[in-house]
């Protein structure tokens, strides 16, 4: 029998139940039949943040961020083209450190860019400054 893993639908956050073997296979929200992986960080509010670190099986992978930050927008593309190698393996988002204040503060976060690698509701790590998609995806793997 095949492990299962917990996915939160990034459309209506249901938590969702799936074969890891089926992570490969496009599979759909069961709740509101949406694709659980569509290649495209998600933007998270505090709601959906705590929603997809505390129930989703997979590696979350989050980039705080301010839409004032020029390296922030320099790393967007960047980050867009990681979620499309590093999904399903992980779930990609991001936080606007401006909107998400008290996120910000509880996460110590001191300089934007900064991307949080977190597995089973704990920091696994972080990276401070922009980076390009093969450096995310290569610390990624690394940290994994």
């Amino acid at each position: 029998m095949s492990e299962s893993l917990h996915l939160v639908c990034p459309h209506c956050l249901a938590v969702n139940r799936l074969p890891a073997a089926r992570l490969s296979q496009s599979p759909k929200c069961g709740q509101c039949h949406q694709i659980l992986f569509n290649g495209h960080p998600l933007p998270l509010t505090a709601k959906s943040f705590e929603t997809h670190l505390t129930r989703n099986d997979i590696p979350l992978l989050v980039d705080f961020w301010a839409d004032w930050c020029g390296p922030c927008k320099m790393m967007a593309p960047a980050f867009a083209q990681a979620a499309q190698i590093l999904e399903p393996r992980a779930r990609l988002g991001k936080v606007d450190t401006e909107a998400e204040q008290h996120l910000s503060a509880r996460y110590n976060i001191r300089s934007i860019p900064t991307l949080i690698l977190f597995k089973a509701c704990r920091e696994l790590a972080r990276q401070a400054g922009a980076l390009s998609a093969p450096d995310i995806v290569r610390w990624v793997n690394s940290q994994l």
